[in-house]
């Protein structure tokens, strides 16, 4: 038993250093949050998400394609309070691409895209299921206030689905304004 627990916990140990070494930025945003409800009074909330960018440039490079922007792959885990109607907490994790257009060293703007998985305390009359997909899309800028640090502002458009898994399945739209701020590291 003890020797079970020596190898997973080197081996968890080993994976974190890993990521951590090949972590190229990382972003803390909030801001609010509105999920446009079908059935039910639309919710309101502050998300919270920390974003962990990994550089994709040298990945698209071995294909052939280079770019003058940034490609990040990120991956996002989020907390989102839900204050109205109900109280509500929504956890889960995005899973994203973000390009970056250098249009000057003091301001950037990018988008980004991909899909996330998240799990909602409450039920909604829209929803067969509290375990749900998150495909979204985003468009932000980056304004740097020091070589490696940004004030980061987004838009975010979210869906929320269950993918047909449980019915009903009607699916919840939310619009996502954060705010943050960026550290950079390579």
């Amino acid at each position: 038993m003890k020797i079970t627990f020596i190898v997973i916990f080197t081996f968890l140990f080993l994976l974190f250093a890993n990521i951590l070494y090949a972590l190229d930025s990382l972003e803390i945003l909030s801001g609010y949050l509105v999920e446009e409800m079908k059935y039910e009074k639309d919710s309101k909330g502050v998300p919270l998400l920390v974003s962990l960018g990994f550089d994709g440039r040298p990945l698209f490079s071995k294909i052939g394609i280079n770019t003058k922007g940034r490609i990040d792959f990120i991956i996002e885990p989020f907390i989102n309070t839900i204050f109205e109607p109900k109280n509500n907490v929504e956890g889960g994790a995005n899973f994203l691409v973000k390009y970056v257009f250098p249009l000057s060293e003091r301001f950037q703007p990018y988008f980004k895209g991909g899909l996330g998985a998240l799990y909602m305390s409450q039920h909604v009359a829209e929803q067969g299921t509290q375990y749900n997909f998150l495909p979204q899309g985003a468009l932000g800028f980056h304004f740097f206030v020091k070589e490696n640090v940004a004030i980061t502002c987004e838009y975010r458009h979210r869906h929320l689905s269950n993918a047909g898994f449980k019915k009903p399945n009607k699916g919840i739209d939310a619009k996502l304004y954060l705010g943050g701020i960026s550290f950079f590291f390579k």
